[in-house]
């Protein structure tokens, strides 16, 4: 019998050929790797040709449930995808919310590793065991919902899920995403464009199947804590989820505002989520068997709203928002919003919608737009340069209209489709001294001069800039949950957020490799579980006892294939640093004169690789891999340890 939650089975799809086929892989690659981040890292150091290039057959898009989906444990209804970036070139590895990846489960397989290209756009069919290879030349070129609506028809069931590159991928756009469920997302990293380059439309799935887990009661007690403490443990996200951070961080001088280079965001009140929830949101939204419903559903039409003195916008006649793609979460209130100047929440949302419909990751997309701004501020880019597309900051028509030319690669459009770093190089003139990025990824929307520890986090996430494999240093200035949590495997004091010394990378240790192990789970990062809940939770589903400890070990375990593949591909300790701008101290406002200092930064960087076994070039050692029991996964797999 397989390792309970999962049916030993993944499910390997060559779109060259046509052919599929089922790999059933030892039990310790669920026990130790658990799914998700981890058994994707492992996949492509075993499978995928160094150097490949990520948008050509041989890169492999890997759809990566973990053990815990289709146990209906609540934050569990979630999937991760992963390849090689082609805006990076380093690992991609991204998660999406919504209800695909329990349906896909329940299908009957653990993973999905994509092959190949198609000559022609296909879509994929799985249900219950069963796998079709169908046309999607009728697809190609379609909105995301109507591509969703039209599987659904075509294959005459509603329940159906479907995961698809939106048209910004079909376009090669390099910060294209995967969309679920309409408007849930596999953000990060372009994985949309590898979708789009295999001519892989879409994903849908059906499963009816009943996963088989090893003790049911111990779930159902996990699953009973939650929902008896969801309301006061996770407040925050069921009163109004993530934009309440655009109120709270623009008044600490932390909403990143023109490309983060200014120190304040006076017109927050106009993008808040408070403002929002008083006009345009129409609904809160789940994902599958959770009750936190922190996602945001708006929609716009007509000029109600008109009187409100905070939501003005240029377009309150001309625009309507679509309630099917959803609504914008902080992380867009800031990149479309605060980061571009723009102060105009129905166009904020419009362009929310668009992202959706389109299929991109708003993040990178509203930092690219921004780092044109800045250019165009400077004289470095001019209408001549840009085929007569100009754009400043607080230009929301201009952003839009950027958005549409990305999404469609017409114009400028192809230009800024590449990311800001190659933008940078194709501007020259100095250009890079306003870019915001690590390793070709551009920064969330979390100030490093706010929170210290996240700004390492940046530096040496795997995938470039990233706020979720991150650990963000406010939750930790005062006692509470967070630090009772990590008191499990270590004690600490509460610390400032400033504070960069060894105890706060201990802390950092501990924190991001329980990130990284909730997204090989894969579980949400807004529940408010602790170390012994999930680890309950692991044993309940898999029937293998797992420690505190030991579930840390999955997320270290996790970290270090996915360093041993940035290593393979040409990455090293240079490319570990953070954007000189968000370094140095504002001139005003509550962080003025808060700075990291170079010296600052790389001690803690250092002292954090030899909490994780890396030498100083921060390359794992041999023994670390041992201690890691990596050693007989990684036999016959080419990697560079110290």
């Amino acid at each position: 019998m397989p390792v309970g939650g999962t049916w030993g089975k993944l499910l390997h799809v060559d779109l060259t050929d046509g052919r599929h086929w089922i790999e059933e892989p030892p039990d310790e690659i669920y026990i130790k790797l658990v799914g998700g981040r981890g058994l994707t890292a492992y996949l492509l150091l075993r499978d995928l040709p160094v150097g490949a290039d990520p948008l050509g057959p041989d890169n492999l898009l890997i759809f990566a449930p973990g053990v815990l989906q289709g146990s209906n444990l609540p934050g569990s209804g979630r999937h991760g995808v992963g390849g090689k970036s082609p805006l990076t070139g380093a690992i991609a590895s991204s998660e999406a919310g919504g209800w695909w990846g329990h349906e896909f489960k329940r299908a009957g397989f653990d993973a999905l590793i994509v092959h190949g290209q198609s000559p022609k756009p296909v879509y994929l069919w799985i249900h219950d065991g069963e796998v079709e290879i169908r046309s999607a030349e009728h697809l190609w070129g379609k909105d995301t919902a109507d591509v969703e609506w039209a599987i659904q028809a075509e294959l005459d069931d509603k329940r159906i899920r479907v995961a698809q590159c939106g048209i910004a991928g079909e376009n090669l756009a390099l910060f294209a995403n995967v969309l679920n469920d309409i408007n849930r997302a596999a953000g990060r990293g372009g994985l949309g464009a590898v979708m789009g380059s295999k001519r892989l439309k879409a994903v849908a799935t059906r499963g009816t199947l009943r996963v088989p887990v090893a003790e049911r009661s111990r779930i159902g007690a996990v699953s009973k804590w939650l929902g008896d403490n969801y309301k006061t443990q996770a407040a925050w996200a069921v009163e109004i989820g993530t934009p309440r951070n655009v109120t709270s961080l623009g008044a600490a001088s932390a909403l990143p505002t023109n490309n983060f280079g200014k120190a304040m965001f006076d017109e927050r009140d106009r993008i808040s989520g408070e403002l929002m929830q008083e006009t345009i949101l129409i609904g809160r939204d789940t994902c599958q068997v959770c009750p936190i419903t922190c996602k945001q559903v708006v929609e716009y039409e007509d000029a109600t709203f008109e009187g409100n003195p905070y939501l003005r916008s240029d377009f309150i006649n001309k625009l309507k928002v679509d309630k099917a793609y959803g609504g914008p979460e902080y992380e867009t209130l800031g990149s479309l919003g605060s980061a571009c100047g723009v102060d105009d929440l129905i166009a904020v949302a419009k362009a929310n919608e668009y992202t959706a419909r389109w299929g991109m990751d708003s993040i990178s997309l509203g930092m690219t737009i921004a780092f044109v701004m800045e250019c165009f501020e400077n004289g470095l880019l001019t209408p001549e340069m840009t085929g007569g597309f100009k754009i400043g900051w607080g230009d929301a028509a201009g952003m839009l209209e950027a958005i549409d030319l990305i999404a469609h690669r017409r114009g400028f459009g192809d230009k800024m489709a590449e990311g800001s770093k190659r933008l940078a190089k194709w501007i020259g003139n100095g250009a890079e001294a306003y870019l915001v990025e690590v390793k070709g990824q551009e920064l969330p929307m979390h100030e490093p001069r706010f929170k210290h520890a996240l700004g390492v986090g940046y530096a040496v996430a795997p995938v470039g800039a990233d706020h979720m494999m991150n650990m963000h240093d406010t939750a930790y200035v005062s006692p509470g949950a967070t630090l009772e949590k990590v008191a499990e495997v270590q004690r600490f004091e509460p610390m400032p957020a400033t504070y960069l010394g060894h105890e706060k990378m201990e802390l950092f240790y501990h924190e991001v490799n329980w990130k990284h192990l909730l997204d090989c789970g894969i579980v949400c990062h807004f529940h408010p579980y602790n170390y012994r809940h999930v680890s309950e939770a692991l044993a309940g589903v898999t029937g293998h006892d797992y420690t505190p400890r030991e579930i840390l070990t999955v997320g270290e375990r996790a970290q270090t294939l996915c360093r041993l593949f940035n290593l393979r591909e040409g990455f090293s300790a240079e490319d570990d640093i953070m954007p000189r701008r968000v370094m140095k101290a504002f001139k005003e406002g509550p962080l003025a004169g808060v700075e990291i200092t170079e010296e600052a930064f790389f001690t803690a960087r250092n002292y954090w690789y030899g909490l994780m076994g890396w030498t100083q070039a921060g390359v794992p050692t041999a023994e670390r891999i041992e201690k890691l029991e990596l050693s007989d996964l990684l036999e016959g797999v080419q990697v560079a340890t110290a």
